[in-house]
């Protein structure tokens, strides 16, 4: 079996337009998905990548003509200007670290804190929002917030692992040696993967 190594940030707009492909692809396939949150700020800092506010006005046009587009393309509400971005998605990441260590849905809570930042005009710093969230998702908010110590440990491990593994930005897929960048790259990993 296959197994997709997913770097991702809860903040990164082409990972919420991604949706659910990643794992119609996996299912397909009948390959693994480990889903991997991780400091995308750090994996920039080390990799030479620009946050979005210090990069050149043309490039930062270009992203929002884009981000429209995958959004009609995707059939997937966009605010292309959050009211709570950019944010700390720390405690978000280390929630979803949380349910899926306890077996829950690591993919479905990501795209429910995914589409709260860039549909839904939520906060998600904050520990309501997380709380609501991880609730609807059927987990145990106090226990997400009990296991953050643990949870934090894997975080700071899948930014690592990232770096070495050689991501560079989100979202990031990675099969063995083979990496793919971007939610645009889906086609090609569904390709891969068929050959396999």
């Amino acid at each position: 079996m296959a197994q997709i190594d997913f770097f991702y940030s809860l903040l990164s707009p082409f990972t919420y337009l991604a949706g659910d492909r990643l794992e119609q692809i996996a299912a397909k396939h009948g390959a693994e998905i480990v889903y991997r949150p991780a400091d995308l700020m750090s994996v920039f800092a080390e990799t030479g990548g620009v946050p979005v506010p210090k990069r050149h006005p043309f490039r930062q046009a270009y992203r929002l003509q884009e981000l429209r587009r995958l959004s009609e393309h995707a059939g997937l509400p966009l605010t292309v200007h959050p009211k709570h971005w950019p944010t700390d998605p720390t405690h978000a990441s280390l929630a979803v670290l949380s349910v899926a260590g306890s077996g829950g849905d690591a993919g479905a809570i990501s795209r429910a804190f995914l589409a709260a930042c860039w549909a839904e005009e939520r906060d998600i710093s904050e520990e309501a929002t997380i709380a609501e969230i991880v609730t609807a998702h059927g987990g145990d908010a106090q226990a997400v917030v009990a296991g953050r110590d643990a949870a934090r440990e894997t975080y700071a491990a899948n930014t690592a692992l990232a770096l070495e593994k050689g991501v560079f930005g989100a979202p990031f897929y990675v099969v063995g040696e083979e990496k793919f960048w971007g939610q645009d790259r889906l086609d090609y990993l569904d390709r891969y993967l068929a050959g396999l």
